[in-house]
Protein backbone atom coordinates (compact mmCIF):
# COMPACT_ATOMS: atom_id res chain seq x y z
CA UNK A 1 0.00 0.00 0.00
CA UNK A 2 1.05 3.40 -0.70
CA UNK A 3 0.43 7.13 0.20
CA UNK A 4 0.55 9.08 -2.78
CA UNK A 5 3.37 11.43 -1.48
CA UNK A 6 6.27 10.91 -3.76
CA UNK A 7 9.64 10.39 -2.16
CA UNK A 8 11.69 11.45 -5.25
CA UNK A 9 11.56 11.98 -8.94
CA UNK A 10 13.69 9.38 -10.52
CA UNK A 11 14.90 9.10 -14.28
CA UNK A 12 14.42 6.40 -16.74
CA UNK A 13 17.95 5.17 -17.83
CA UNK A 14 17.21 2.93 -19.91
CA UNK A 15 14.12 0.29 -21.32
CA UNK A 16 14.83 -3.11 -22.41
CA UNK A 17 11.56 -4.10 -24.72
CA UNK A 18 10.88 -7.33 -25.08
CA UNK A 19 7.79 -8.54 -27.63
CA UNK A 20 5.13 -7.40 -25.13
CA UNK A 21 6.52 -6.48 -21.99
CA UNK A 22 9.54 -4.14 -21.25
CA UNK A 23 12.38 -3.98 -18.22
CA UNK A 24 12.71 -0.55 -16.81
CA UNK A 25 16.00 1.12 -15.27
CA UNK A 26 15.69 3.85 -13.25
CA UNK A 27 18.04 6.38 -11.33
CA UNK A 28 16.69 7.42 -8.25
CA UNK A 29 18.67 7.64 -5.13
CA UNK A 30 16.28 7.97 -1.96
CA UNK A 31 14.33 5.18 -2.54
CA UNK A 32 16.91 3.22 -2.95
CA UNK A 33 17.87 3.47 1.13
CA UNK A 34 16.34 0.07 2.92
CA UNK A 35 15.17 -1.27 -0.36
CA UNK A 36 16.35 -4.74 -1.08
CA UNK A 37 15.03 -6.94 -4.32
CA UNK A 38 11.95 -8.29 -4.01
CA UNK A 39 10.59 -5.06 -2.44
CA UNK A 40 7.43 -2.86 -4.12
CA UNK A 41 8.10 0.94 -5.65
CA UNK A 42 5.59 2.91 -7.36
CA UNK A 43 6.45 4.37 -10.63
CA UNK A 44 3.92 7.28 -12.02
CA UNK A 45 1.70 5.17 -9.63
CA UNK A 46 2.10 2.11 -10.58
CA UNK A 47 2.93 -0.54 -8.05
CA UNK A 48 6.40 -2.27 -9.43
CA UNK A 49 8.64 -4.93 -7.74
CA UNK A 50 12.15 -4.20 -7.50
CA UNK A 51 14.39 -7.18 -9.45
CA UNK A 52 17.87 -5.93 -9.24
CA UNK A 53 19.20 -3.30 -7.11
CA UNK A 54 22.64 -0.85 -8.20
CA UNK A 55 24.17 1.77 -6.49
CA UNK A 56 22.34 4.14 -7.95
CA UNK A 57 19.06 2.69 -10.00
CA UNK A 58 17.36 -0.33 -9.67
CA UNK A 59 15.26 -2.28 -12.51
CA UNK A 60 11.77 -3.68 -12.43
CA UNK A 61 9.97 -5.75 -15.07
CA UNK A 62 6.49 -4.38 -16.74
CA UNK A 63 4.16 -7.27 -17.59
CA UNK A 64 2.33 -6.13 -21.28
CA UNK A 65 -1.11 -6.59 -18.89
CA UNK A 66 0.36 -2.80 -16.47
CA UNK A 67 1.71 -1.61 -20.10
CA UNK A 68 -1.67 -2.05 -21.89
CA UNK A 69 -3.29 -0.52 -19.12
CA UNK A 70 -0.98 2.63 -18.15
CA UNK A 71 1.10 5.50 -19.84
CA UNK A 72 4.08 3.27 -18.44
CA UNK A 73 4.33 1.89 -22.23
CA UNK A 74 5.50 5.86 -23.55
CA UNK A 75 8.14 6.41 -21.18
CA UNK A 76 11.82 6.95 -23.10
CA UNK A 77 15.39 7.51 -21.97
CA UNK A 78 15.25 10.19 -20.02
CA UNK A 79 11.57 10.45 -18.76
CA UNK A 80 11.21 11.52 -14.93
CA UNK A 81 9.03 9.31 -13.23
CA UNK A 82 7.43 9.84 -9.76
CA UNK A 83 8.63 7.36 -7.20
CA UNK A 84 7.34 6.17 -3.57
CA UNK A 85 8.36 2.93 -1.67
CA UNK A 86 5.76 0.68 0.15
CA UNK A 87 4.12 2.55 3.39
CA UNK A 88 5.86 0.89 6.41
CA UNK A 89 3.75 -0.13 9.09
CA UNK A 90 5.00 2.51 11.35
CA UNK A 91 4.52 5.02 8.71
CA UNK A 92 2.75 8.09 8.31
CA UNK A 93 -0.55 8.17 6.91
CA UNK A 94 -0.71 11.68 4.93
CA UNK A 95 -1.68 10.88 1.87
CA UNK A 96 -4.92 8.45 1.05
CA UNK A 97 -4.78 4.67 0.69
CA UNK A 98 -3.22 4.06 -2.83
CA UNK A 99 -2.97 0.94 -3.53
CA UNK A 100 -0.49 0.88 -6.62
CA UNK A 101 -3.13 -0.35 -9.26
CA UNK A 102 -4.59 2.19 -11.35
CA UNK A 103 -7.73 2.18 -12.87
CA UNK A 104 -7.17 3.44 -16.10
CA UNK A 105 -5.39 6.65 -17.75
CA UNK A 106 -6.37 10.44 -18.21
CA UNK A 107 -5.42 13.20 -20.84
CA UNK A 108 -4.43 16.78 -19.84
CA UNK A 109 -6.73 18.61 -21.13
CA UNK A 110 -5.35 22.36 -20.02
CA UNK A 111 -2.98 23.88 -17.52
CA UNK A 112 -3.40 27.30 -16.13
CA UNK A 113 -1.98 29.22 -13.36
CA UNK A 114 -3.96 30.63 -10.81
CA UNK A 115 -0.94 33.03 -8.69
CA UNK A 116 1.02 30.45 -7.36
CA UNK A 117 -1.42 27.81 -7.89
CA UNK A 118 -1.42 25.39 -11.29
CA UNK A 119 -4.80 24.34 -12.35
CA UNK A 120 -4.56 20.89 -14.24
CA UNK A 121 -7.91 19.62 -15.96
CA UNK A 122 -8.01 16.22 -16.81
CA UNK A 123 -9.90 13.91 -19.56
CA UNK A 124 -11.12 10.58 -18.25
CA UNK A 125 -13.89 7.94 -19.31
CA UNK A 126 -17.17 8.05 -17.60
CA UNK A 127 -16.24 4.44 -15.93
CA UNK A 128 -13.39 6.86 -14.21
CA UNK A 129 -15.10 9.43 -13.24
CA UNK A 130 -18.06 7.95 -11.53
CA UNK A 131 -15.92 7.22 -8.77
CA UNK A 132 -14.35 11.13 -9.20
CA UNK A 133 -15.94 12.93 -6.73
CA UNK A 134 -15.67 16.83 -5.78
CA UNK A 135 -13.33 17.02 -2.49
CA UNK A 136 -12.50 13.59 -2.99
CA UNK A 137 -8.89 12.16 -3.72
CA UNK A 138 -7.54 11.15 -6.65
CA UNK A 139 -4.30 9.35 -7.83
CA UNK A 140 -2.48 11.53 -10.58
CA UNK A 141 0.83 9.37 -11.80
CA UNK A 142 1.45 8.19 -8.04
CA UNK A 143 0.34 11.70 -6.68
CA UNK A 144 -1.82 12.06 -3.82
CA UNK A 145 -4.64 15.01 -4.90
CA UNK A 146 -7.76 16.70 -3.52
CA UNK A 147 -10.80 17.10 -6.55
CA UNK A 148 -11.44 20.48 -6.78
CA UNK A 149 -14.25 19.93 -9.74
CA UNK A 150 -15.75 17.49 -11.52
CA UNK A 151 -18.66 16.85 -14.24
CA UNK A 152 -19.47 14.33 -17.01
CA UNK A 153 -16.35 14.60 -18.99
CA UNK A 154 -13.61 15.82 -16.98
CA UNK A 155 -12.22 16.97 -13.65
CA UNK A 156 -9.85 19.51 -11.88
CA UNK A 157 -7.31 19.37 -9.70
CA UNK A 158 -4.83 22.42 -8.31
CA UNK A 159 -1.77 21.80 -7.74
CA UNK A 160 0.49 23.84 -4.76
CA UNK A 161 4.27 25.03 -5.63
CA UNK A 162 5.76 22.16 -2.98
CA UNK A 163 3.93 19.61 -5.29
CA UNK A 164 4.75 21.00 -8.34
CA UNK A 165 8.70 20.88 -7.20
CA UNK A 166 8.73 17.67 -5.84
CA UNK A 167 7.11 15.40 -8.43
CA UNK A 168 7.09 15.00 -12.23
CA UNK A 169 4.25 16.62 -13.15
CA UNK A 170 5.70 20.06 -14.11
CA UNK A 171 7.04 18.18 -16.83
CA UNK A 172 3.38 16.94 -17.90
CA UNK A 173 1.73 18.77 -21.16
CA UNK A 174 -1.39 19.07 -22.56
CA UNK A 175 -2.48 16.38 -24.70
CA UNK A 176 -0.02 13.91 -22.39
CA UNK A 177 -1.29 10.58 -20.92
CA UNK A 178 -1.04 10.28 -17.15
CA UNK A 179 -2.09 7.31 -14.74
CA UNK A 180 -5.42 7.95 -12.71
CA UNK A 181 -6.62 5.51 -9.31
CA UNK A 182 -9.63 6.14 -8.36
CA UNK A 183 -10.14 6.16 -4.06
CA UNK A 184 -10.44 2.91 -3.35
CA UNK A 185 -13.28 3.44 -0.72
CA UNK A 186 -15.96 4.03 -3.15
CA UNK A 187 -14.94 1.35 -5.23
CA UNK A 188 -15.76 -1.00 -2.25
CA UNK A 189 -19.04 0.66 -1.31
CA UNK A 190 -20.49 0.02 -5.25
CA UNK A 191 -19.28 -3.83 -4.97
CA UNK A 192 -21.19 -4.11 -1.82
CA UNK A 193 -24.25 -2.03 -3.03
CA UNK A 194 -24.74 -3.74 -5.88
CA UNK A 195 -23.38 -7.33 -4.88
CA UNK A 196 -24.88 -7.77 -1.78
CA UNK A 197 -24.13 -11.01 0.31
CA UNK A 198 -26.63 -14.02 -0.71
CA UNK A 199 -28.04 -16.51 1.64
CA UNK A 200 -26.76 -19.81 2.11
CA UNK A 201 -28.65 -21.21 -0.42
CA UNK A 202 -28.82 -24.99 1.16
CA UNK A 203 -30.33 -23.68 4.24
CA UNK A 204 -32.21 -20.42 3.65
CA UNK A 205 -32.32 -18.08 6.47
CA UNK A 206 -35.85 -16.06 7.55
CA UNK A 207 -35.63 -12.54 7.47
CA UNK A 208 -37.02 -12.74 11.11
CA UNK A 209 -33.43 -14.84 11.57
CA UNK A 210 -31.06 -12.59 9.98
CA UNK A 211 -31.83 -9.75 11.72
CA UNK A 212 -32.75 -11.00 15.00
CA UNK A 213 -35.13 -8.66 15.49
CA UNK A 214 -39.27 -9.29 14.64
CA UNK A 215 -42.61 -7.08 14.60
CA UNK A 216 -43.36 -8.64 18.21
CA UNK A 217 -40.28 -7.93 20.10
CA UNK A 218 -40.05 -4.26 18.79
CA UNK A 219 -43.70 -3.84 19.74
CA UNK A 220 -43.06 -5.33 23.41
CA UNK A 221 -40.22 -2.89 23.64
CA UNK A 222 -42.62 0.09 22.89
CA UNK A 223 -41.47 1.09 19.36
Amino acid sequence: MFTGLIEEVGTIQSIRRGQKSCVLTIGCQTVLENTKVGDSIAVNGVCLTVTTLGGSYYTADVMAETLDRSSLGQLSGGSKVNLERAMPADGRFGGHIVSGHIDGTGTVLSIERDDTAVWYTIAAAPNLLRYIVEKGSITIDGISLTVAYVDESCFKVSIIPHTQEVTALHEKRVGQVVNLECDILGKYVEKLLTHPAQADEEEPLSSETESGLTEEFLRSCGF
